[in-house]
């Protein structure tokens, strides 16, 4: 019998700690959206709802896809791409918005977590060819 030392691959674990590192950063600013929706004096209550839901989500889902890639379910790397891939245009944004030292990493990390996922040692733990 023979162990597949490359079952767990580095760039899968490292993939994974990221997109559950997200999901805890996303989950922080969901509290903080709950606590500002509580205490603002004045508020379009429907599109802060739907802000802070879509926080929360985001927050679900990026905890799931990290879960699904830990049990290596090959179908949870197309929609693990496709929120990194989403960082991109919010990282473009914030840097147009002089926000340079925020954009610039999202857009890093999102970048390079796709990377990660796409990798040939990841693809071949997910069992895709």
């Amino acid at each position: 019998m023979t162990i597949d030392s490359d079952r767990n691959p580095t760039t899968l674990r490292w993939a994974v700690r990221l997109l559950r590192a997200e999901a805890a950063a996303l989950g922080l600013v969901a509290v903080w959206l709950v606590w500002a929706d509580l205490t603002a004096t004045t508020t379009d209550l429907p599109s802060a709802l739907l802000v802070t839901a879509f926080a929360l989500g985001g927050a679900v889902a990026l905890w799931a896809l990290g879960g699904a890639l830990d049990r290596h379910r090959a179908g949870a790397r197309a929609p693990a791409i496709v929120l990194q891939l989403m960082l991109l245009p919010v990282g473009w944004y914030m840097i147009q918005g002089d926000l340079d030292w925020l954009g610039v990493p999202l857009m890093a990390l999102g970048l390079g977590v796709s990377a990660l996922l796409v990798s040939p040692s990841t693809t071949r733990a997910l069992g895709l060819s």
